[in-house]
C-alpha cells in the first residue's frame, strides 16, 4: 500500500514485525514549505539536523537479512510536516520546545513557524491518516499471527542539541527506549543481544519511550514495542551526511532483533 505521505512495504505473512521508520525524509511538500520561516540555507541545515538519516536504508538492510521478512512502515515525509510519533494533544512534553505534533521551533530553539500556527490543518491532513494507517497495520499482524512487535528505527546526534529535554545524560552508541506495559523484557534482551557489539547500550537514554498507536496504548499486552535509537556517528558523516560501512552492520543487527522476535503469541 502506497499513499502520498507514507509507504507499507509487506512482509512475510506470518510475521508479527513491524519496523516503524518515522523521521528518515527530508521532503517537505511545496504548500507545506510556504509555511515555514527559514530561508533554504537555514531549512537544509535544519533538515541536516532534526531527520533520521539514512534509518529507512538501514531498516531495509534488516528486512532484506531477515530469516522471516517483517513488514515496514515508513514515513515519506519530513517530521518538520508533522511528528506522527508525537501526542497530538497536551500529553506531548515536547510541547514545552515547540515541538508537538506540529513543530514551531527549530532544533536550536528558533522561530519555524509563525506565532498563532494553527496545526489543525496539517494534523487532518496528513498525522490523523498515518496514525489510522499505522493502527491498521498493528491490528493486521495482531490477526495474522496472535501478536504485534512494533520495532521503531531512529538515530540521533553525537552531540546533544539544544531542544532536547534530557540531553546531559549519557549518549550510548545504541539506545533502547522501552515502555513498561509494551516492551517485555524478552525483547528487551533479544536488543541487547542483537546490538551488543557496537560499543555499549543504555536503556531510556538519551531518548526514552517507544510508539504504540494510540488504540493499543496502554490497553493490549500483545502489541510489543521497542525503540532502537542509533548514535549517528556509528553510521553516517554528521550532520546530514552520507551513510558508512556502519549501515550494513546496523542492518544485520536488525535483522538479528527480528529473528529472535517468535512468530506466534506464546502467551
Amino acid at each position: 500500500m502506497t499513499s502520498r505521505s507514507f509507504d507499507i512495504l509487506a512482509g512475510a505473512p506470518d510475521s508479527p514485525v513491524l519496523l516503524h521508520v518515522p523521521h528518515s525524509s527530508r521532503v517537505v511538500p511545496p504548500d507545506v514549505r510556504e509555511g515555514i520561516l527559514l530561508g533554504d540555507a537555514e531549512l537544509g541545515r535544519e533538515l541536516d539536523h532534526i531527520t533520521d538519516a539514512h534509518t529507512a536504508e538501514i531498516a531495509a538492510v534488516a528486512a532484506a537479512g531477515a530469516g522471516i521478512t517483517p513488514w515496514r512502515f515508513v514515513n515519506r515525509l519530513s517530521r518538520l510536516v508533522v511528528d506522527p510519533e508525537r501526542f497530538p494533544d497536551e500529553r506531548e512534553e515536547m510541547l514545552a520546545v515547540g515541538m508537538g505534533a506540529v513543530y514551531t521551533r527549530t532544533t536550536h530553539r528558533d522561530a519555524l513557524r509563525p506565532a498563532g500556527f494553527d496545526p489543525a490543518p496539517l494534523l487532518d491532513r496528513y498525522f490523523t491518516p498515518y496514525a489510522g494507517a499505522m493502527a491498521d497495520a498493528v491490528a493486521e499482524r495482531l490477526a495474522a499471527t496472535g501478536r504485534a512487535v512494533i520495532v521503531d528505527v531512529h538515530s540521533y546526534p553525537t552531540e546533544p542539541l539544544p531542544y532536547e529535554l534530557h540531553g546531559d545524560g549519557p549518549r550510548p552508541p545504541v539506545c533502547l527506549g522501552t515502555d513498561p506495559f509494551h516492551t517485555p523484557p524478552s525483547l528487551l534482551d533479544a536488543a541487547r543481544e542483537a546490538f551488543g557489539g557496537f560499543g555499549g547500550l543504555a536503556t531510556d537514554t538519551p531518548f526514552a519511550g517507544t510508539y504504540v498507536p494510540l488504540p493499543y496504548y496502554g490497553k493490549d499486552p500483545r502489541v510489543g514495542a521497542l525503540m532502537i535509537e542509533i548514535r549517528r556517528d556509528l553510521y553516517m558523516d554528521e550532520p546530514g551526511g552520507a551513510a558508512g560501512p556502519g549501515t550494513t552492520a546496523l542492518g544485520a543487527a536488525l535483522a538479528a532483533l527480528v529473528d529472535a522476535v517468535p512468530p506466534h503469541h506464546s502467551a
